[in-house]
């Protein structure tokens, strides 16, 4: 029986990739295929599985990669081929998402479908800048409209005198174009010229920029600035509740993009504590872990040294598998680094440094399929050993696509590297993607944990600017908000 396919029509939200909706999320987790527009932010493609196809329908103004008949006719070929589909737009879907359209097409050739809500752009971007689109004393009405349209002079063609007179908040979309048009048509109608304007574009994220005004001054001040789309025009009461910067862009790290190596797929904790201060952060390259464990006589060794966090969960994982009691292994545990030892913890077993091995006892080393080349000159430190490799990596294409995206959209700033592998690793892979240590050294600061770090940057053709005095990420931290 022929496999059924269904599609997910998901809203990515206005950008931040923490307002996608766990229901999102979860979908697109699980998708076989994504069809992804220009303005999704490109770090919710890292969520994806390695082996998904994703398929770009970016859209530019006067410029479309894919028209719409088009996205709708891979849609229905998809979901009939078997598979799980997402198509994945910026804000909400049913919000000027044409989701409608999409949606109709499925419906007239059978194949089932959701939509997954989303933040909205004039709700998320508002509220990120700082203004509520709705408040007791300046406004109990919103609107969202579209900023242009499909007509010949691509202006809204709408009732502007019930939008001036009716609506206390309006939210145009995409409007900057059209800003003199749209600035005319309601003062023309009745609205204040003096109503105050707040122009939001890449609201959300770090590029957020935002542009205050009024309705007789906007289009002035956004020529003289060149204030561009995407962007979001406000009008109405509301703005006035903007006392300077909002919450989002006092952050520590507000407006920090920041591509943060990486040699294994664990969660980074550094990477969560800079997003937890504002940062854009990409971690790079991405990395696709396997078990390969198979058979071995643990109870025949005295000390186990766990090389990395995965090599552990791959241990236990495997004593779960093979139905062996953790009593039974008369080995101590110990743990290359202190992520190690956590992970140990993690499953109620005490765990020690390495240096507090014991000569002339035991020992089996679980790594994976890189630790003995790495370590090739370092054997004898280790004494007498096995070594089992616990699992092997491999890094996700999926991830030089991302860092292409975000590369074009000016949003790595600054580069970190956290260890001397590291700085191979990233170099390899963005080598792949055309890019070299000292075009990227020209766009970008670079930061390096420690002197061993710090050389093997400056040895791969890297203008290090800063090395952290500890490799710690309070050191990083207290480093970047000096900026």
């Amino acid at each position: 029986m022929k496999k059924q396919g269904y599609v997910y029509l998901i809203g990515a939200g206005p950008g931040d990739i923490r307002l996608m909706t766990l229901k999102g999320l979860e979908c697109i987790q699980q998708a076989d295929v994504i069809l992804y527009d220009r303005l999704v932010n490109p770090l919710l493609l890292e969520w994806t599985k390695p082996e998904a196809e994703l398929v770009y329908c970016g859209k530019l103004p006067q410029r479309h990669v894919l028209r719409q008949d088009a996205i709708n006719e891979l849609l229905v070929k998809y979901g009939q081929a078997g598979k799980i589909v997402v198509r994945l737009k910026g804000g909400d879907p049913s919000v000027f998402g044409r989701v409608g359209e999409e949606a109709e097409a499925l419906e007239a050739n059978h194949v089932p479908y959701e939509i997954v809500p989303g933040v909205t752009a004039g709700i998320g971007a508002a509220t990120y800048a700082g203004v509520p689109v709705t408040h007791r004393d300046y406004g109990a009405s919103f609107a969202v409209i579209t900023g242009h349209d499909k007509s010949e002079s691509g202006h809204p063609l709408i009732d502007w005198k019930g939008l001036a007179s009716a609506i206390d908040t309006i939210a145009f979309y995409m409007g900057v174009g059209n800003l003199q048009y749209i600035s005319d048509q309601l003062i023309k109608h009745g609205r204040d010229p003096k109503t105050p304007v707040l122009l939001i574009q890449w609201g959300t994220i770090g590029k957020q920029q935002t542009l205050e005004g009024t309705l007789d001054s906007i289009a002035q001040k956004a020529m003289e600035t060149n204030f561009k789309n995407p962007a979001i025009t406000l009008v109405g009461d509301v703005v006035k509740l903007r006392k300077g910067k909002s919450w989002f862009e006092r952050q520590p790290l507000f407006n920090q993009h920041i591509l943060l190596g990486r040699t294994g797929d664990e969660p980074s904790l550094i990477a969560k504590r800079l997003r937890e201060y504002g940062a854009d952060v990409f971690e790079f390259p991405r990395w696709r872990s396997q078990s390969t464990l198979m058979d071995m006589n643990v109870e025949e060794y005295e000390q186990i040294l766990f090389t990395s966090p995965k090599s552990v969960e791959c241990f236990f994982a495997w004593l779960k598998e093979k139905r062996i009691d953790v009593r039974f292994v008369k080995a101590r545990f110990y743990g290359a680094s202190v992520k190690s030892i956590r992970a140990i913890e993690q499953f109620a077993c005490i765990a020690e440094p390495v240096h507090a091995m014991i000569d002339d006892k035991k020992l089996l080393i679980l790594g994976d399929d890189t630790w003995e080349a790495e370590n090739a000159g370092r054997h004898e430190a280790y004494g007498q050993h096995d070594f089992v490799m616990t699992h092997s990596s491999t890094k996700v294409s999926q991830a030089e696509r991302t860092f292409q995206r975000l590369l074009d959209e000016d949003r790595i700033k600054t580069i970190i590297f956290p260890s001397a592998k590291s700085v191979r690793v990233v170099s390899e892979s963005l080598e792949s993607c055309g890019q070299s240590p000292e075009r990227l050294s020209s766009i970008a600061k670079i930061i390096c944990f420690g002197e061993k770090s710090r050389t093997a940057a400056i040895e791969c053709g890297y203008h290090v600017d800063d090395t952290l005095p500890e490799p710690s990420a309070d050191a990083l931290l207290k480093a970047l908000c000096n900026e």
